[in-house]
């Protein structure tokens, strides 16, 4: 009968949490990048932009111009005529146009492809950043159901074990206060999985907002988040992705935008003529003549403009050096808190192994009566606290790994 309650006891302790399929991390951040609402806004601008480039394209509409004159006093009618006859009035028509040079209009062009293109990379910052706070949420997720899972686990050995006390009890083999000690340790338990499954709910819900779902939305806890397993993470192959972030590339291609800019605003203090022809008849008599207009560039040669445009080319390219540098220092501290973490992780194995083994060794002295309930008591509480912290170091782990993810610019490719 006590080699059966033993292997009842051992075996409640070895049960594994049953997780029902859910979304992977994968799959999380591909939901985002097509559901999130934010997101889908942001796109819009790129939309926006690239109709900017037709209105770039666009050439100015001729103007049509129209002048009439008539006399007021009838005195001075020709005779046998009225107002409206043609004899007494002056008719001015006029069809003009402005005529852009080649270089305004082209200049024009590549200026709005350059914003449209500089939309498209700052919707690619948008989603870079969308796709870290996805994977620290789906990583919450994750831990609080293993850290619910994990406590029901210890809730049912606490279980089996006021089973068996009660047992023990009846038969007089342990006093009253062994029995209420593991209930109080039981009701304690249960306390901490009830906050443990309202936390994990919360964070349910701040994921399915993030991914843009309208039901309720569940992870898959058996992902093994190895995405990028055997994919090198050292410092020299990631300081040389590091020009391929989202916000580094949009920052250069601003400074493109910049520089197409420059020669707009250079080409805009060229005047623009306006060229076309007058047709005018005066009391019946045709005229015919050709109309010319141009600014003279005596005040206003856009200078303003001009200066402004150096300035943001600038200012932009130093905020692009500025960037750069502290994009490279990112990489560095991120991969040394990878390789820290991923080493304290590889260390909790040996701990996890000796949390098991005292369990194992002080629930079979106990149940010979070698031991008291408190050194039971504290071996399922030292048993819990280290796979608790284990979860917690795994968790910091994966967390530091999208951190590097994310600050070398790789997150992007986990949507794809």
């Amino acid at each position: 009968m006590r080699n059966l309650i033993i292997i009842i006891l051992l075996t409640c302790s070895f049960y594994p949490a049953v997780s029902q399929p859910g979304l992977t991390l994968q799959q999380a951040l591909q939901t985002a990048r097509e559901n999130n609402p934010f997101l889908k806004s942001q796109a819009l601008n790129v939309a926006m932009s690239q109709a900017d480039i037709v209105t770039a394209g666009l050439r100015p509409n001729p103007v049509l111009n129209n002048q009439s004159l008539a006399q007021v006093r009838p005195s001075h009618y020709e005779p046998g005529t009225h107002l409206m006859s043609g004899k007494n009035q002056q008719i001015w028509w006029q069809l003009t146009k402005t005529f852009q040079t080649t270089a305004q209009r082209s200049n024009k062009i590549e200026f709005a492809n350059k914003n449209a293109e500089l939309s498209q990379k700052m919707l690619q910052e948008t989603e870079r950043n969308l796709l870290q706070d996805v994977a620290l949420k789906w990583l919450d997720v994750w831990t609080l159901r293993k850290q619910l899972d994990l406590l029901q686990l210890a809730q049912n050995n606490t279980d089996s074990l006021i089973t068996i006390n009660k047992v023990r009890l009846k038969n007089e083999v342990i006093a009253q206060t062994d029995l209420v000690r593991t209930q109080l340790l039981a009701g304690q338990y249960k306390m901490e999985m009830k906050s443990a499954e309202q936390d994990y709910k919360n964070e349910l819900i701040n994921l399915q907002i993030l991914l843009g779902e309208k039901k309720e939305v569940a992870i898959d806890t058996s992902d093994r988040f190895d995405l990028f397993a055997g994919k090198s993470l050292g410092i020299d192959s990631l300081l040389m992705k590091s020009d391929d972030r989202a916000d580094l590339q949009a920052l250069k291609t601003a400074v493109q935008t910049a520089d197409a800019n420059i020669k707009l605003q250079k080409s805009l203090a060229v005047p623009q003529p306006e060229l076309g022809v007058i047709y005018n008849p005066q009391n019946t008599i045709p005229y015919l003549g050709v109309f010319a207009t141009i600014d003279l560039p005596v005040f206003s040669r856009n200078q303003g403009e001009i200066q402004k445009s150096r300035i943001v080319k600038s200012q932009t390219e130093q905020e692009f050096a500025a960037r750069r540098n502290v994009a490279d220092s990112e990489i560095v501290t991120a991969q040394r808190s990878y390789q820290i973490n991923k080493e304290n992780l590889e260390n909790f194995n040996t701990l996890l192994s000796q949390a098991q083994q005292i369990l194992t060794s002080v629930s079979y002295s106990y149940l010979r009566g070698g031991t008291t309930i408190v050194d039971l008591l504290e071996a399922h509480r030292s048993w819990l606290e280290t796979r608790q912290n284990y979860y917690r170091t795994l968790q910091q782990y994966r967390e530091s790994y999208v951190k590097l993810l994310y600050v070398s610019g790789a997150i992007n490719q986990l949507a794809n």
